[in-house]
C-alpha cells in the first residue's frame, strides 16, 4: 500500500526560507518538502481540493513557544482535520516518530504503531477513529481497483501535483539557509527527468 507508507527514515528537512512574516508564505516550501500530502495521516493534494484543505500547523504550539511562530523549522504541512485535532498539544514529532518501521497501515484501514511515541501520536490525533480508518480503507480499495481497470487515473492519484512549486523563483527576505535543497524540489526533478510518475 504505497498511499499509505510512511517514509523510511526520520524526516531531515531539505529548505530553510528565512524572514517570511506569515506562515501563509511558507507555504510552497512546505508543500514541497512533506511531499504534498500531511505528515500525520498521509492525506494527499491529488486527492480532493487542496485550497481550505491544508494548514500549516505549528509543532511547538504558538501559545507554548511564541517566538518560533515563524520559524520553519517548526512548520508542518497537515490535512485540516489532523491540524484541529493537534491544536495546541504538545505530541510527539511525527518527523521522528512516524516512519514505516513505526507505524504500519493494515488493509482494514488502520494504523498501528510499533513504539510507544508512535501509539501516543496515533491516539491523540484520533487516527483509528472509524471516520480516519474508512477514508483509507476506501482509497486502498479504490487504488487497488483502479490500478487494473485505469493505470492513467492510478497514476494520477498516486502521482505529484501540476503545480508543483519552482522554488528557484522564491526569494525568502531572510535567505535560505538550505539552497541545495531547491537543486532537490520535486519541481527540479520533474524539470531534468528525474521525477518518478508516482510515489
Amino acid at each position: 500500500m504505497p498511499a499509505f507508507r510512511y517514509p523510511e527514515r526520520k524526516h531531515r528537512r531539505k529548505h530553510g526560507p528565512q524572514g517570511y512574516q506569515s506562515p501563509a508564505e511558507f507555504r510552497d516550501w512546505l508543500r514541497d518538502e512533506f511531499a504534498f500530502r500531511c505528515v500525520y495521516c498521509l492525506e494527499r493534494e491529488q486527492w480532493g481540493n487542496r485550497l481550505g484543505h491544508f494548514h500549516i500547523e505549528h509543532f511547538v504550539p504558538k501559545a507554548v513557544q511564541p517566538e518560533q511562530r515563524l520559524s520553519y523549522d517548526n512548520l508542518l504541512y497537515s490535512c485540516q482535520g489532523c491540524n484541529l485535532l493537534k491544536g495546541p498539544k504538545t505530541v510527539p514529532d511525527p518527523l521522528k516518530v512516524f516512519t514505516s518501521g513505526t507505524v504500519v497501515v493494515r488493509r482494514n484501514g488502520s494504523l498501528h504503531g510499533r513504539t510507544k511515541e508512535a501509539k501516543l501520536l496515533i491516539d491523540v490525533l484520533q487516527l483509528n477513529d472509524e471516520s480516519y480508518q474508512r477514508r483509507r480503507r476506501l482509497m486502498i480499495g479504490i487504488l487497488s481497483a483502479v490500478a487494473k481497470t485505469n493505470p492513467a487515473l492510478h497514476r494520477e492519484l498516486l502521482g505529484f501535483p501540476d503545480d508543483l512549486p519552482n522554488l528557484a523563483t522564491l526569494k525568502p527576505p531572510g535567505g535560505n539557509s538550505r539552497p541545495a535543497g531547491i537543486k532537490q524540489s520535486y519541481y527540479a526533478l520533474r524539470q531534468s527527468g528525474q521525477l518518478p510518475d508516482t510515489y
